[in-house]
């Protein structure tokens, strides 16, 4: 007799993605979750997984965090105005003076939207109405969104083909390139300048020091705005309140979604100078002139709050940073010895281990047959391996399938860091003998050919 779970499963096979299903089955993940709390995913066949994905970096204050979820329980015991449309929301205006005090720098108005996706197609809106200009500019190996006017901001071929014509007059530069960011800003063309200040899926890359502050100059001295993409980087992920703060520069605009609302209620936020608001918002008659449906609604604005409470009542930035610095240095020391692992890098709770094609014969031959098959096999058995032999939660980078992102909810504990690096370093090093890694790697590929 078919179980509530297998025709869950199945209903969603037929009704929603069967081939999600299939990928997950594949890869031995496709598993029911009865229960999700911090940093532990409990399984309904009695198994303990531990998070070191956070839901893409959604889920900073762990799992279902019991203060957030209180605060929602009594937002909708008072039967509240959600989402009337027709008045002004308190509570909008709240959220918004935090994340301006937070974020610093002159950002003094906030847009609310639903995505990532949608702050990203907010900040096209505002910077072409601010500047007068149509192009936009963007880096090699970014992820702003799937949606058209955030694919246009992405030159991977794998997110945009046959989604096209997307938004025309846009050009990408090399990620911590400023001869080629120069060249382009000097065109006087471009709105905006859209960078993540840490790329996520294009694989954890930290740029040098000066590179975003020289960014910020040119293009102020070209009329072009500067976008802070910080979907994933934001809220405390990196230590400080914006991974911007790392290296001293005011964005323009900076975008804000994901851990917004502890992973509860879909929100984002657009942050911007007053003057880039009022591009916009010029007169009353220009008052909805752009809109989102579920824009303010009070559920959204209460868990933003209360996730801010959470972040700062629990210094989970200071956290992030000294948890994070800590892992870093363990993880380099642990895979030092092991010539598949090329760098650990990144910064707070936001890193990531890059792996190179091995030298020894013995494992490069099978190494580049996979990579034939899939650039993103070998990254797929890693974490295959790490969930299903070590119950640990992983995924490599969208845009560098050599990268494994180690990005565990901000409430992660010692412990649970340990288990991590033990785990991985397992992995790793079976991956450096002929044998079940290999073996077990050729017959994914097999079923993945014949799926």
């Amino acid at each position: 007799m078919p179980t509530l779970e297998s025709v869950a499963t199945d209903a969603y096979l037929e009704y929603v993605n069967p081939q999600w299903v299939k990928l997950l089955s594949l890869l031995e993940m496709n598993v029911s979750y009865d229960r999700c709390v911090g940093t532990e995913l409990f399984t309904s066949d009695g198994r303990r997984i531990l998070d070191f994905l956070s839901g893409y970096c959604v889920h900073n204050t762990g799992h279902n965090h019991p203060a957030i979820i209180s605060a929602l329980r009594e937002e909708l015991d008072r039967s509240g105005p959600v989402m009337l449309q027709s008045n002004v929301p308190e509570l909008a205006g709240q959220l918004a003076a935090r994340l301006c005090n937070l974020a610093a720098c002159d950002l003094s108005k906030v847009f609310f939207a639903s995505s990532g996706s949608e702050g990203v197609e907010t900040a096209i809106k505002f910077a072409r109405a601010h500047t007068g200009r149509t192009a936009l500019l963007s880096c090699d190996g970014a992820f702003h969104g799937l949606t058209c006017g955030a694919l246009s901001l992405m030159n991977g071929e794998y997110w945009r083909k046959g989604f096209g014509p997307l938004l025309p007059d846009t050009a990408s530069v090399p990620f911590g390139d400023l001869a080629a960011l120069k060249q382009q800003l000097a065109t006087a063309r471009f709105a905006a300048f859209f960078i993540e200040p840490i790329q996520a899926e294009g694989g954890i890359r930290v740029p040098c020091e000066s590179y975003l502050r020289e960014a910020q100059n040119l293009c102020r001295r070209h009329g072009t705005l500067l976008v802070a993409d910080e979907v994933q980087t934001g809220m405390f992920r990196t230590g400080p309140f914006l991974a911007s703060h790392h290296f001293g520069i005011q964005p323009d605009i900076v975008i804000l979604a994901k851990a917004l609302s502890g992973g509860l209620i879909p929100v984002s936020a657009v942050l911007m100078t007053d003057a880039i608001y009022r591009s916009v918002f010029s007169s009353f008659k220009r008052s909805i002139v752009h809109a989102s449906t579920f824009s303010e609604n009070s559920l959204s604005m209460r868990a933003g709050l209360a996730t801010l409470d959470v972040l700062e009542h629990e210094h989970l930035g200071e956290r992030a940073e000294k948890i994070g610095t800590e892992l870093q240095q363990q993880l380099a020391d642990e895979l030092s010895g092991y010539v598949m692992v090329k760098e650990v890098r990144g910064k707070g709770l936001l890193l990531g281990i890059e792996f190179t094609t091995p030298q020894r014969l013995a494992l490069r031959m099978p190494f580049e047959a996979f990579a034939k098959i899939h650039p993103a096999m070998f990254g797929q058995i890693l974490v295959m391996r790490l969930f299903r032999d070590h119950h640990i939660l992983a995924q490599i980078c969208g845009n560098n399938f050599m990268v494994l992102k180690v990005a565990p909810p901000l409430v992660v504990s010692a412990s649970e860091t340990g288990e991590f690096v033990s785990s991985i370093r397992r992995v790793v090093d079976l991956a450096h003998n002929p044998g079940p890694f290999w073996s077990e790697a050729l017959g994914l590929a097999r079923r993945a050919l014949t799926a």
